[in-house]
């Protein structure tokens, strides 16, 4: 979701509140375009974090610090001069703008009361914190904006602060219905692009939202509404502008399989099938949100080279695995040319010299059938031609039997890598991957000195009736749970016929209630192939009855005796160790 005016009113509400009768006790910049501000007061320290960062502009309240170059950026002294020691007067937002403002009141070197503010930007790329007097008057900001950046607004020493373009959208906050109705009626393009292209701080998702409260689709257009269902429109929006107002903000981060997909401070109807994970304050729930999706597409990132590896790995082989099949078919037809050798070799007296074909009775059917015939050719050699026929038929039907049966287990292989690299969560995670890879030979090894062994544990789960439940993350680690850390009677969960995880459920010697099996069921689902499935086919039994062919792949198993039971892939309720 985007940082919207939204957003940062309940975040605004949670400064102000945080920050009643404290001070700014130290100025860092650990970043070119982010500032580090540590408060004390009413006994307790805490730390904000602004950033004007151009793709990820955040402001937060957290307890972590953060490292600073030796040498303090020019505007972090300028702001320890005037600010250390400040007292936070008030924590303000312009309307529902994506603006926050932290009015200040210090000493100056003369003793003289003087009074300043530190302004936060949060408009993505031109985002920025500026600096200025009590007259508005710029001091010095993070990002100087010059008449050549900007034909708007300069962002400079001496000029004046004000919002660029305040005056081009409506304040939702001060909005009546006449005309709100007025606004959208006249619009002429998608409800939810109306409302967020005419209110101040709504953005696509939070336009969705109301849409989505008040019944209508998104994506209709306004010239289409009905009288009742702008009615309907203007309740869901003044419904959530009061409840802005008031600041009954209710934050929550939106989880697809475990994935964070979106954020919001009330709770979003419009991922009503989804699940959610409240939290109590809007700081601890952005650095979860920004922290775990940034988990999430480093990880991607990281694993692209290897992904496009194992993809083009895939296809080469699913193209060869095409084609030796049809290649098989084509060998079908060899019993045929057995029989004709057959047929000719007991009635071939009867074929004339010269004959292009005969027909006989085929005595394995009954029927009457027509032999073609060479008839440069006697009836032995047409016979031996046929025998050969088969006999190479035969011999590539052997060959390419085994040769699928290789490139099969190759491609499950590969699926299975794949699979590893979409629950991989760690860079230590990815490295093991690269190991099995290179082991496999896919990657050629490239002897670079001594390395360390990468350090990637499988996952760990305790079921609600206390038992041990190990998830391996790719295939080396499926090899050890399995075959190392599972015992005789150690339970083993894997999906059917899909790539997945090996799951181990520990027993102990304990008789394991039913709820342990569902849950290590359901771990077997969500960490497979079919984990966008509502329901997975789960085959499971004691570890005794898994064996390992020789020479087969890593995680590659074979068991002949299995109970199964399909699953749901939900996963929220059971507990990690």
């Amino acid at each position: 979701m985007a940082f919207d005016g939204i957003t940062v009113a309940a975040l605004v509400k949670e400064l102000k509140a945080k920050t009643d009768g404290t001070r700014i006790y130290k100025i860092a910049q650990p970043e070119k375009d982010e500032l580090l501000l540590t408060i004390k007061g009413n006994s307790t320290q805490f730390r904000i974090l602004l950033s004007a960062d151009a793709t990820l502009p955040l402001v937060y309240i957290t307890n972590d610090n953060k490292p600073s170059p030796q040498t303090a950026p020019n505007f972090c002294m300028l702001l320890r001069k005037h600010l250390t020691n400040a007292k936070i007067l008030d924590v303000t937002q312009p309307g529902l703008e994506r603006v926050i403002r932290f009015d200040l009141e210090h000493l100056d070197e003369m003793g003289d009361l003087k009074k300043k503010s530190l302004i936060i930007e949060l408009m993505g790329k031109y985002s920025n914190i500026i600096f200025t007097d009590e007259d508005d008057n710029i001091i010095d900001s993070v990002k100087h904006i010059s008449h050549n950046i900007s034909s708007v607004r300069e962002v400079l020493p001496g000029r004046k602060w004000f919002i660029p373009g305040s005056d081009e959208k409506l304040d939702a906050l001060s909005s009546d219905k006449e005309q709100f109705v007025s606004k959208i009626m006249n619009a002429h393009l998608p409800v939810a692009k109306a409302i967020y292209g005419s209110y101040t701080g709504f953005s696509p998702i939070m336009a969705g939202e109301i849409c989505h409260r008040a019944g209508i689709d998104a994506e209709s257009s306004t010239s289409s509404l009905e009288t009742g269902k702008v009615l309907d429109l203007w309740k869901a929006f003044e419904g959530l502008t009061n409840d802005i107002r008031s600041g009954s903000f209710a934050p929550e981060i939106v989880l697809d399989k475990n994935i964070p997909v979106e954020y919001g401070v009330f709770p979003l109807s419009i991922y009503e099938d989804l699940d959610k994970r409240s939290y109590d304050d809007v700081s601890s729930m952005l650095i979860d949100y920004y922290k775990e999706k940034s988990i999430v597409v480093r990880i991607r990132q990281k694993s692209t080279d290897l992904r496009k590896i194992v993809t083009t790995a895939l296809e080469r082989n699913i193209k060869k695995l095409d084609l030796q099949q049809k290649q098989l078919k084509d060998t079908e037809k060899r019993d045929k040319y057995k029989v004709y050798g057959e047929l000719i070799n007991t009635y071939g007296y009867n074929v004339p010299e010269g004959a292009k074909s005969f027909e006989c009775d085929n005595y394995y059917t009954g029927e009457k059938i027509t032999i073609p015939l060479d008839p440069t050719l006697s009836a032995k050699d047409n016979a031996k031609k046929y025998f050969d026929k088969y006999g190479k038929l035969k011999r590539t039907a052997e060959n390419l039997t085994t040769i699928i049966e290789d490139v099969e287990a190759e491609v499950a292989h590969l699926r299975s890598v794949l699979n590893s690299l979409d629950i991989a969560v760690l860079e230590d995670d990815l490295s093991e991957i690269r190991e099995e890879l290179v082991n496999t030979g896919y990657i050629r090894f490239k002897a670079t000195g001594k390395k360390k062994k990468p350090v990637s544990e499988p996952l760990h789960y305790i079921s609600s009736d206390g038992f041990d439940i190990y998830v391996g993350k790719n295939n080396l680690q499926n090899d050890h749970l399995t075959f190392e850390l599972a015992n005789g009677n150690d339970w083993w969960f894997h999906a059917k016929k899909m790539p997945g995880s090996h799951v181990i459920l520990k027993t102990d010697g304990k008789e394991v209630p039913d709820r342990a099996f569902e849950e290590a069921a359901k771990l077997a689902a969500y960490y497979s192939s079919g984990r966008s499935s509502e329901k997975v086919e789960i085959d499971y039994t004691v570890k005794k009855n898994i064996k390992k062919p020789a020479n087969a792949k890593p995680g590659f198993v074979v068991y002949y005796t299995n109970y199964s039971m399909v699953m749901d892939t939900d996963i929220s309720g059971i507990q990690k160790a």
